[in-house]
């Protein structure tokens, strides 16, 4: 019985076709307009470089610490 009510609300992911995508790109065109897409991508663009910078700096000083303390052994 609970897994019938699972199964009911259950959505496949990664089953995007070619028409699917072509649906979300017509949609977001008339929600958004010509204008703000490219705004939300150069946004979403620079979003993500930050995180990638800030990521590789945390790596760096992790890797700076544990060899800080390897030195002091």
């Amino acid at each position: 019985m609970c897994m019938d009510f699972i199964s009911i609300f259950s959505i496949p992911l990664g089953t995007f076709g070619t028409t699917e995508i072509v649906v979300i790109v017509i949609l977001a065109l008339l929600l958004f307009g010509g204008k703000k897409i490219p705004e939300l991508m150069r946004g979403l663009g620079t979003g993500l470089k930050e995180f990638k910078k800030a990521s590789e700096e945390e790596k760096d000083s992790d890797s700076t610490e544990s060899e800080v303390k390897k030195e002091k052994k």
